[in-house]
């Protein structure tokens, strides 16, 4: 079984481009965003992948995700997923043993951008870059899925 442990918080400035050390578009859609499981699409670079992943309990959840055809995916995307389509740049930054995902968001959701660091455990401790801002860990507003149905600039308060 596949366990992805994630915290996620805001980013309060674009310091992190200075040394990222890669920048690459993702095109996403989700098949299913149901509570109890997703069903994502992405498009990242030139590799395409599909994603399940289960409910988060705490900052874990299941995580399973193939890779499939580049062709496939665009059909995909085009036809099967759901409205709402999550466009954005991730830029890759390592900070005190940790890599950091940035993730600036286009389109509908352009404005928001938001730190991802994976962890091998939900104890692990880790430095927070400069950049980073509040955490967002578990509100579901923040969840790509979720914003394929709310976008960001939608909400009222931010």
């Amino acid at each position: 079984m596949g366990l992805e442990i994630e915290r996620k918080f805001k980013v309060k400035d674009l310091s992190y481009r200075q040394n990222a050390v890669e920048c690459k578009y993702y095109k996403q859609g989700y098949i299913s965003t149901d509570k109890a499981r997703t069903i994502r699409i992405r498009i990242a670079g030139d590799s395409a992948f599909l994603t399940i992943k289960s409910t988060n309990r705490g900052c874990t959840r299941q995580e399973f995700e193939y890779p499939i055809p580049l062709a496939d995916a665009a059909e995909m995307l085009d036809t099967l997923c759901l409205p709402g389509i999550i466009e954005k740049k991730r830029y890759i930054y390592r900070y005190e043993g940790h890599t950091w995902e940035i993730d600036e968001f286009l389109g509908d959701n352009a404005g928001l951008v938001v730190a991802e660091i994976e962890l091998k455990s939900e104890s692990e401790s880790f430095q927070l870059p400069p950049f980073i801002g509040s955490e967002v860990t578990g509100d579901p507003r923040y969840y790509n899925s979720s914003l394929s149905v709310k976008p960001y600039n939608t909400w009222s308060e931010k």
